[in-house]
């Protein structure tokens, strides 16, 4: 089975920096595009950042000049370099990658579990 795991999450303070990890394991065949998504406390869940297999990126004009999508296909690990952190940053962070698998060329959407990012003095 396929399985998202994000990591790097945690408490920091505003100004400060972040690096998430999104790591896929199971039976795959190739990883689409990517993407990274947040969703704070009555907030609907929202586009951060997203990165195609090519490596052509967009980013939320929230998040802008702060942060870097980036991937490693070799280790179908994706990532979010999150600088000069805001206190509105704060959200639970989901990885979201298209990924077909092993019996199959269909590409279907995958979710992380969700990694808690804090900013806050």
């Amino acid at each position: 089975q396929v399985q998202l795991v994000e990591s790097g999450g945690g408490l920091v303070q505003p100004g400060g920096s972040l690096r998430l990890s999104c790591a896929a394991s199971g039976s795959i065949l190739s990883i689409g595009d990517m993407g990274w998504y947040r969703q704070a406390p009555g907030k609907v869940r929202e586009l951060v950042a997203r990165i195609t297999s090519g490596g052509s990126t967009n980013y939320a004009d929230s998040v802008k000049g702060r942060f870097t999508i980036s991937r490693e296909n070799a280790k179908n690990t994706g990532y979010l370099q999150m600088n000069s952190l805001k206190p509105e940053d704060t959200a639970v962070y989901y990885c979201n990658a298209d990924i077909a698998n092993d019996y199959s060329y269909q590409f279907r959407g995958y979710w992380g579990q969700g990694t808690q990012v804090t900013v806050s003095s």
